[in-house]
């Protein structure tokens, strides 16, 4: 048997190649957007991608599905209740898919998605303990999916937890415990509220420690599963919807076109929004006016997806190299609209400084200063509900970053607004609506839980509570 798992650190996600090295035949299992790595191992291992098998459908990245059909000539399968706008080959409960020697039988594991699989995988047809079971986003190391993501389209988080109590106890749990457990996300997923950073283990191992596994009962289940969950990014509706379209399919290699500064200038005039993609500290020294700054390295589309808009028009502002790179990133979760890059930006800055920008960032001690100097400060807490736990800055106003856009009208665009940056797991989001005159640009950050999340953080946190300016929710 061939089993490589491909983890996308970016995105916390997973998929897989399974494969036969006698018969040559082989399938991938939840794939990424862009597809060149599942083709040059097969052709490497001597096997063929008959099949692309999605668990269900994805919303934090868009699918390579079409992609590797395109290139391969393989059908497309999910479980029978799926219904895409696309040809597949739909999977019964049940069903066993031979690939020569090893098979593969599909789960259906709804609760996650009401179309949620599983894929019990044997390395021999007549082995009594499976190989392993990819399940998708239906357990975690860790956790479990998380119910509530369908509720804006009339499925509701209580009906899918009791599905997915079910599917976890009578599809998952009676897998004997040697059975290895292969996900498709890892920590740091909006996908459940509390992941692992294994990318494997075994169906004993998380009986035991999986607090959502616990012996408990359907009700209790629901209630654990249903609470803390973040508040989901943007962009996950709308990932989760193009999954199911037919679309254009992605070239990896076609770099963004370069642009002039007039027509950087002329698209953001007509709406266009630039990311720059540079180092916060890069960005901080001097970028362009109204620019929002995401940094490539780390969650860079995940971020960009829960501030902006999936229709938005994008320009890049990146290093010589990177913005590729930055493309491809935002095409993993079905941004395409990329006009192009800035061309040479920092010869840019430097013979127009009159575009330019500087921006600042606030340690703890000199946010106390601030807020104890500025009675009228307005504090932005733009954290989820579940980093907010164990305490907020007095007088914040509490506005999760992916609901930013629709709650401003929350905020006093009149006051001025430097929010807390520690030095820490920080990301910078300039939103220019919310721009006060004095203020010029709004920097939202969205630093760790105030107590805990590193040695940073904690000096943070510890330097507002002795100042007396946290306070418990």
């Amino acid at each position: 048997m061939i089993f490589k798992q491909y983890y996308l650190a970016c995105l916390s996600h997973a998929s897989y190649l399974i494969g036969d090295e006698q018969s040559g035949r082989a399938v991938v299992v939840d794939p990424q957007r862009d597809v060149s790595g599942y083709v040059t191992d097969a052709e490497a291992m001597g096997v063929h991608i008959e099949r692309v098998i999605e668990t269900h459908f994805h919303a934090d990245f868009l699918s390579g599905h079409l992609e590797l059909a395109h290139e391969t000539g393989a059908v497309i399968s999910y479980g029978d209740s799926a219904t895409p706008k696309f040809p597949i080959e739909p999977l019964a409960d049940g069903q066993r898919l031979s690939l020569g020697d090893v098979v593969l039988e599909i789960r259906h594991t709804p609760g996650h998605t009401p179309e949620s699989i599983s894929i019990v995988v044997y390395e021999h047809a007549d082995d009594a303990t499976p190989y392993g079971v990819l399940t998708g986003d239906t357990l975690f190391i860790g956790d479990v999916g998380r119910p509530d993501l369908l509720s804006s389209i009339g499925v509701t988080a209580d009906e899918l937890a009791r599905q997915l109590y079910h599917s976890l106890h009578t599809k998952l749990l009676t897998l004997p415990d040697e059975t290895k457990v292969f996900p498709a996300h890892g920590a740091g997923s909006a996908c459940g509220k509390a992941l692992a950073n294994e990318t494997e283990s075994t169906i004993g191992v998380q009986r035991r420690t999986n607090y959502a596994l616990a012996p408990m009962t359907e009700d209790e289940f629901v209630e654990a599963v249903t609470q803390g969950q973040s508040v989901a990014p943007l962009y996950f509706a709308f990932s989760a919807a193009k999954n199911k379209e037919w679309r254009s399919l992605l070239d990896e290699a076609q770099p963004p076109p370069a642009l002039s500064l007039e027509r950087v200038l002329q698209e953001q005039a007509r709406g266009a929004v630039v990311i720059d993609s540079r180092d916060p500290a890069e960005f901080r020294a001097g970028h362009l006016a109204r620019s929002i700054n995401i940094g490539l390295t780390g969650r860079f589309a995940e971020y960009a997806g829960e501030v902006i808009p999936a229709d938005q028009r994008i320009v890049l502002v990146a290093l010589p190299g990177s913005a590729v790179e930055a493309k491809l990133r935002l095409a993993r979760i079905g941004f395409d609209n990329v006009i192009g890059s800035l061309d040479d930006p920092l010869r840019v800055f430097h013979e127009h400084p009159e575009i330019v920008q500087q921006s600042s960032r606030l340690t703890g001690d000199a946010f106390v200063e601030r807020v104890r100097a500025l009675p009228d400060l307005q504090i932005v807490d733009v954290r989820n509900p579940n980093e907010t736990e164990s305490g907020i800055v007095t007088s914040a106003v509490l506005v999760p970053l992916p609901r930013l856009g629709a709650d401003a009208e929350v905020l006093d665009p009149t006051r001025p607004m430097p929010c807390p940056e520690p030095e820490h797991d920080v990301r910078n989001v300039q939103h220019a609506g919310l721009a006060g005159a004095a203020a010029g640009a709004v920097v939202l950050v969205h630093p760790p839980a105030l107590a805990g999340g590193g040695d940073r953080a904690g000096r943070f946190a510890d330097r507002l509570a002795l100042a007396g300016l946290v306070r418990a929710r």
